[in-house]
């Protein structure tokens, strides 16, 4: 397996938290990971705010845009305002078990359509020259394991797709909730490795319950690609080793120089009337297990929300760091 794929290290789609910002400062620690938004509805695009939905800076790229939706001409139109925005990648979510996901006939549910899916992709890619990529899980419900995963990869594969980020979780559809969707299907791996081995022309990126790079170097010994969800967010600095451990290059910035970095964008940012909080909220595992983490974690909890709070609270908090440390 070729470690130059473009899908070798991703960051996942996560929904109210990969938003612009977020994936801004992430683009600070990694120049080689591929970065995905949160999911936008089709509906969201078509009829919704599109700038607050598909905004976001040159700097994040590549950058691929997630969206949920089923019917193939919206997809189709979404996928063209995508490519026009600047987007790299238009994937997919068929993954999402929410009750919200269900009712709108996208998401995780889609699995036991898989006709409906690559009509939608299908469609999409004659309307666009980036690639069309799909995210699933393992499976639903009391669908057959390995056999469905099949029928529902080989669908798509007929429709001319040829990347799957498979969350390697059932999802259950009655019965759980989107977080313990998460955590309470066990997860199978093995199930994963098997579609690689079975599909060897395929591109199959790996998810779900990845914590470290340790554990991503091991994955990429049975497939092409891993994707980090949670931990990336929750320790983000861990992106700024990914540039050298996974591909061989110089690491990124420590901590303390990422926050200087955010600090033009912050201000710029505020500029344009963005509050505080909704960038330093992304900002604070950055110094996660380090001196000084709870100070600056606190720091930014308190003051950031505040009326006309600007980059100074930012600055006052690294300096709660620095002394720390």
């Amino acid at each position: 397996m070729s470690e130059f794929s473009p899908h070798r290290f991703c960051t996942a789609p996560l929904l109210d938290w990969s938003d612009r910002h977020c994936r801004y400062m992430w683009r600070l620690m990694s120049k080689r990971a591929r970065l995905y938004s949160e999911m936008v509805t089709t509906g969201a695009i078509l009829h919704g705010d599109r700038e607050r939905h598909l905004q976001f800076d040159t700097t994040e790229q590549p950058v691929a845009l997630q969206l949920g939706g089923s019917d193939p001409q919206e997809l189709a139109k979404c996928a063209r305002i995508a490519e026009d925005w600047g987007y790299t990648e238009i994937n997919l979510n068929c993954g999402c078990p929410s009750d919200r996901v269900q009712s709108g006939r996208f998401g995780a549910c889609l699995m036991a359509e898989p006709d409906v899916v690559a009509a939608g992709l299908n469609a999409m890619r004659e309307a666009v020259s980036i690639p069309v990529t799909v995210k699933h899980r393992i499976g639903i419900d009391d669908m057959e394991d390995y056999l469905g995963l099949t029928r529902f990869v080989e669908a798509q594969a007929g429709a001319g797709v040829d990347t799957f980020i498979v969350h390697a979780r059932k999802a259950w559809l009655k019965g759980l909730s989107p977080k313990e969707n998460r955590e309470i299907p066990p997860l199978n791996y093995e199930m994963v490795y098997q579609l690689k081995q079975d599909y060897p022309h395929l591109q199959i990126v790996i998810n779900g319950g990845i914590n470290s790079l340790e554990e991503s170097l091991q994955h990429l010994q049975r497939v092409d690609g891993v994707m980090l969800g949670r931990a990336a967010y929750q320790t983000p600095i861990i992106l700024a080793q990914v540039d050298k451990q996974l591909f061989g290059e110089a690491k990124g910035p420590d901590a303390a120089h990422v926050v200087e970095q955010m600090l033009p964008y912050i201000e710029n940012e505020l500029q344009r009337g963005q509050r505080l909080n909704h960038i330093t909220r992304h900002m604070l595992g950055l110094f996660q297990g380090l001196p000084g983490a709870r100070r600056f974690r606190r720091h930014l909890s308190e003051n950031a929300h505040k009326k006309g709070a600007g980059s100074e609270v930012v600055e006052k908090a690294l300096t709660l760091v620095t002394q720390a440390a």
